[in-house]
């Protein structure tokens, strides 16, 4: 019969090899049992790690006033296009059915605009959902989840062109014992795989072509102009490649998840450092005097181009390598150096 009580970790006296305690003997401690505090570290650990709780923001005043003024602005535009409906209707009756007609189709053509962009950010927002929720199974080795991340995101590609094949060798494994990185990785070599591809060769692309344009560009306000152009650019593409339909909200969220990730990985500091970790010293030290507006330039869109990959993509990189700043940006520097 148990007593009902939970169990308790205990620990027992040392006593030294080859020394038995003699009976009787009152200086030795007798062996018995000590109740101790329950380890609470171990209940917590295999209960799961807690997620730490997010500070409270305080009140979102710029977002009050950024409301505030679009209220005002609309009532505005709203009141002065009913008085210009009210004057032409008074000036002559098929000039204010015009306008009623005109202000019917800039209404119909703001619905659809909000409508993309909601539908953009919806899709950004499920792109990220299944990142998050793949790097959760990775690091709680979560089988269920990891079999509704592969779901996820063939329902994400569902619908293009040469899927099917993937589909079915994916839908094969469903019930098939795997470990969690191996489901994940066969998703990513099967899905996500030839999309790097192209991702990467879209970023090779962009770089070569700043390169070229702000090496011989004699203007300073040509080469930002341009580099904020084909950056702006490359992300859009490597959105729609993954999968994303990004409009003008949903392209900020990208812009900025992307400086964001720049930022925290350090592609922000570019310089002789970051040509001498691809190069080395020596050419970076050449490329500097006669090469070196093109080739950083083209290098930083390179290095945005990655945190594009890293930002846009629905998986984390598991199973595949992560594209590196040499595999994009190669040609770049071997043409670089032939030049020297």
């Amino acid at each position: 019969m148990t007593s009902g009580s939970k169990p308790r970790a205990f620990r027992l006296p040392p006593t030294e090899a080859g020394t038995p305690p003699v009976a009787g003997d009152e200086t030795v401690p007798q062996p018995g049992i000590r109740v101790v505090e329950e380890p609470f570290e171990i209940v917590e650990a295999a209960d799961g790690t807690a997620v730490p709780v997010a500070p409270k923001a305080g009140p979102p005043w710029a977002g009050l006033l950024l409301s505030a003024l679009s209220g005002l602005v609309l009532l505005g535009i709203g009141l002065a296009t009913e008085r210009l409906i009210a004057d032409l209707f008074f000036a002559a009756p098929w000039l204010g059915v015009v306008a009623l007609v005109l202000v019917g189709l800039a209404a119909l053509a703001l619905a659809a605009i909000v409508w993309r962009e909601v539908a953009g950010v919806l899709r950004e927002r499920r792109i990220e959902t299944i990142r998050a929720s793949a790097a959760n199974a990775l690091a709680s080795r979560d089988h269920t989840g990891a079999k509704a991340v592969v779901r996820a995101l063939l329902g994400l590609y569902d619908g293009r062109p040469g899927i099917a094949a993937a589909k079915g060798r994916l839908d094969a494994l469903d019930d098939a014992i795997l470990d969690v990185e191996d489901r994940l990785g066969i998703a990513e070599r099967e899905l996500l795989a030839p999309l790097d591809r192209d991702a990467k060769a879209l970023v090779a692309e962009a770089a070569k072509q700043v390169s070229a344009v702000t090496a011989l560009s004699p203007k300073a306000i040509v080469d930002v102009g341009f580099v904020v152009f084909a950056a702006a650019r490359l992300l859009r593409r490597i959105a729609a490649l993954y999968g994303g339909r990004p409009g003008l909200l949903g392209f900020l969220r990208l812009a900025r998840a992307a400086v964001a990730h720049l930022a925290v990985t350090g592609g922000m500091a570019v310089g002789d450092g970051l040509i001498q970790g691809v190069l080395g010293h020596g050419l970076a030290a050449r490329l500097s005097a006669r090469l070196g507006e093109g080739v950083l330039n083209g290098l930083m869109t390179a290095r945005f181009g990655l945190a594009a990959i890293a930002v846009c993509r629905p998986l984390p990189f598991a199973g595949e390598p992560a594209p590196r700043l040499g595999d994009v940006a190669g040609e770049l520097l071997t043409r670089a150096e032939k030049d020297e």
